[in-house]
């Protein structure tokens, strides 16, 4: 073969390949997904965005806290700052309140009163601490006999202090600081992996319109006659309920806020009188299964609360068996006598705009 026939073949080679690195290389660039190189770090330029949950996250162990709800304990302090909140009548047709926490640092939360033993069951199925600031003798034995990591003021004083705004008993308030402080001495775990009592939702839940469904723009739930009640007002533009107890709008004392809910369960359960009990305690019946509503973004749905053992995690059902999905925010538990003549009304569009 002649030289200049060489030479030729070869220059026509050295062009097809140099046409094949370069289609390679605007393949690459033009049609295969782009990555920015960042200080030796591959990154996605449009990395697709992950949804969490954020009310329940991470490996802190939750705290529960027993509120007073005593008209003399209001204003509470620390309410909003709970990621689930229960309310199930006492004595004397008071309520009380026990309040969760997760991962929060809190100057002050309280005022803090006794345990009652069925409040027990749902610190034990959310694997908390369980603080208070005395028990009844039901509370006692149980607290004992079930193993249930507790902090109790009457024991451990320090944990505790007493403001001056307020009377006592209603004046004890404590601090995430102090309680996990406690926690640690007394060779509490701090961190837990048990997953959420609730089934949260990242994308935004509307219950749908439907025979077991009504509108639900104010609730009214009567622990006792008009002397404890408990009303939630929905806000269209939060799209969030405001809290009202024993007539009052319901405020948080470190902002002046309304306290308010994104999610309401109502839980119908049977309430009695201790036989031989001089103070009136009650016993509650927290196993079983329950009527009750969800209620979130101005709807209401009939559901089943369903607790097999007193350790168990309750199970919130729609009618035809299926776990309810519920929106990612703040849940109030009201956990209402089984008699109470609770009240879920719509307001109409006139009187909205009035």
């Amino acid at each position: 073969m002649e030289n200049g026939k060489v030479i030729k073949y070869i220059v026509i080679v050295v062009v097809l390949i140099g046409l094949a690195v370069g289609g390679a290389f605007a393949y690459k660039m033009y049609f295969e997904p782009k990555e920015v190189v960042e200080e030796n770090k591959v990154v996605e330029e449009n990395p697709v965005e992950t949804k969490t949950v954020q009310i329940f996250k991470g490996n802190d162990r939750p705290i529960a806290v027993m509120i007073d709800n005593h008209k003399g304990a209001l204003p509470h302090v620390g309410l909003s700052d709970a990621y689930m909140v229960y309310e199930i009548i006492v004595e004397g047709g008071e309520s009380r309140l026990m309040a969760l926490y997760k991962g929060k640092n809190l100057e002050k939360i309280g005022p803090v009163r006794s345990s009652r033993h069925y409040f027990l069951d749902y610190a034990l199925e959310n694997d908390a601490i369980y603080v208070h600031y005395g028990w009844s003798p039901q509370a006692e034995s149980d607290i004992k006999s079930l193993g249930v990591d507790n902090i109790n003021g009457l024991v451990d004083d320090s944990v505790f202090w007493r403001v001056k705004d307020k009377s006592a008993p209603h004046n004890a308030v404590t601090s995430t600081d102090k309680i996990l402080e406690d926690a640690n001495k007394k060779g509490y775990k701090t961190t837990s992996d048990v997953s959420s009592i609730l089934k949260y939702s990242v994308d935004e839940i509307e219950i749908p319109v439907g025979e077991n469904a009504q509108t639900a723009d104010i609730i009214t739930i009567p622990y006792f006659g008009t002397q404890n009640t408990v009303k939630w007002e929905y806000d269209r533009d939060t799209k969030r309920y405001t809290r009202y107890t024993k007539g009052v709008l319901e405020k948080e004392e470190s902002t002046g806020e309304a306290v308010t809910a994104k999610n309401i369960i109502i839980e119908f359960a049977r309430n009695t009188t201790i036989k031989g009990d001089s103070s009136g305690r009650q016993e509650v019946t927290t196993v079983g299964n329950h009527d009750g509503y969800y209620i979130t973004n101005g709807r209401a749905e009939k559901i089943i609360c369903s607790k097999v053992s007193r350790k168990s995690k309750t199970e919130y059902k729609d009618l035809a068996g299926n776990v309810i999905d519920v929106n990612d925010g703040s849940t109030f538990v009201q956990i209402t006598p089984e008699d109470a003549k609770v009240s879920i009304e719509a307001i109409s569009k006139t009187e909205i705009t009035e």
